[in-house]
């Protein structure tokens, strides 16, 4: 039985069903609709995602899904996009319904060097209408043939599956991403208007997070208090303003712990931190381990 996370509170979990996990880093998931789905009489109940972006292939079948405040008709062939913090819920056509569902932390792409994690950042923009009819049955087929070989190396572990991985989520990102905006192109469906204030917060904390914690640097960048700030982040997203910085320059640290040799008392000193003792106990407040245990886990 799932239960949420806050007696009353709309569900907040990591995959559906398991409890919530800030810590989650380099996380990629993927699972076939039906294993899940079915457990649950093909009802998934209304819940939110705080760190994971999802994205559902629906290769037969349909149903009806709840995204935010709408409720919205989908058949396969399609797509959809589900960006984190947005509430949303599936009644699937009962053992009819099929496909894929791959669920990942945002900077799981974006370990890949370059430019891979635009087709993420695009995404973000493009799942503002979050169903995406596929109406090339030679891009479905693509779709389906790359979740099927990322459950493979999901499922296999075999040397370099974590790279990968990331691998075919970019190809997974890019090619649904390009079905998305061919149909915002086509003007073919009407666009849900995104949190303007959330997104303007999030681009200010990529520019100054390194240098910049205090919330008030923020809310007066947006003219906005601080109280009215935290009260408009945590209506939109389900979590504080804070808590946005906070994982933010979380997980830059994660990046530099486990995608560079970088000594920690310099990660310290680049995150604007007092020192290094400073970092690490911000570090495991956060994520319940040491800065150095970190990176020994993921072989940094």
């Amino acid at each position: 039985m799932v239960s949420p996370s806050t007696a009353g509170a709309l569900p907040l979990f990591h995959l559906y069903g398991d409890p919530p996990d800030d810590s989650a880093f380099d996380f990629i998931h993927v699972e076939t609709i039906a294993s899940r789905s079915s457990i649950h009489d093909w009802n998934i109940r209304a819940h939110r995602h705080r760190n994971l972006f999802q994205i559902l292939l629906i290769e037969r079948g349909g149903g009806e899904m709840t995204f935010d405040l709408a409720k919205l008709s989908f058949a396969a062939p399609a797509a959809i996009l589900i960006p984190a913090a947005i509430a949303h819920g599936f009644h699937f056509e009962p053992n009819m319904t099929d496909g894929w569902v791959v669920s990942f932390t945002e900077d799981a792409a974006g370990a890949i060097r370059e430019r891979a994690g635009e087709a993420l950042q695009r995404l973000r923009m493009l799942a503002t209408n979050p169903i995406v009819p596929i109406g090339d049955a030679a891009e479905l087929a693509r779709l389906s043939a790359l979740c099927k070989e990322l459950f493979e190396e999901h499922g296999l572990a075999r040397e370099g599956y974590r790279l990968a991985m990331r691998g075919l989520l970019v190809l997974i990102a890019v090619g649904v991403a390009r079905l998305a905006a061919s149909r915002a192109r086509s003007g073919s469906v009407t666009l849900y208007p995104a949190d303007a204030t959330v997104a303007r917060l999030r681009a200010l904390v990529d520019e100054f997070f390194r240098k910049e914690r205090l919330l008030g640097f923020y809310a007066e960048r947006l003219g906005m208090t601080v109280d009215r700030l935290n009260d408009h982040v945590k209506r939109a997203t389900g979590v504080t303003a804070g808590h946005l910085i906070r994982q933010r320059v979380l997980t830059e640290a994660k990046r530099q712990l486990v995608f560079t040799t970088q000594p920690i008392h310099d990660i310290a000193e680049e995150l604007a931190f007092a020192d290094a003792s400073h970092f690490a106990r911000f570090f495991r407040k956060q994520t319940g381990t040491a800065p150095h245990e970190f990176r020994d886990q993921r072989g940094g």
